[in-house]
């Protein structure tokens, strides 16, 4: 009898935190901008700049979101699928959101005519 009450004591925060536990079930396609944009950033590591919508293989069709890499020379261009909810492709791309490549730093020169 001690023993039982002993396991009780001991399971009973067990189960009582196991409990209060959910899981967020993903259901449905992939409907906004912003879940794609979350999607890419949680894959990559970088900043979603843009997302727009695509034909991909079904229905629900998928997202092309760009990404944007801190401290990186280039950023990424993911193909999120809107039915699975993953990052079907990744492509790297010059840094969206930068006019032209990252070649350094530009010097106006101003001559005589």
């Amino acid at each position: 009898m001690r023993i039982r009450s002993l396991a009780m004591a001991l399971l009973a925060p067990a189960l009582i935190l196991s409990a209060g536990v959910t899981k967020k079930r993903i259901t449905g396609a992939v409907r906004s901008a912003k879940e794609a944009k979350a999607i890419a950033e949680q894959d990559t590591g970088g900043r979603a700049t843009s997302a727009r919508r695509i034909p991909l293989n079904g229905a629900s069709g998928g997202w092309e979101v760009d990404v944007r890499m801190a401290k990186e020379a280039r950023g990424w261009r993911c193909i999120i699928d809107a039915d699975t909810h993953t990052v079907h492709s990744k492509t790297r791309i010059d840094q969206p959101g930068t006019k032209g490549k990252a070649e350094g730093t530009t010097r106006l020169v101003r001559g005589t005519q």
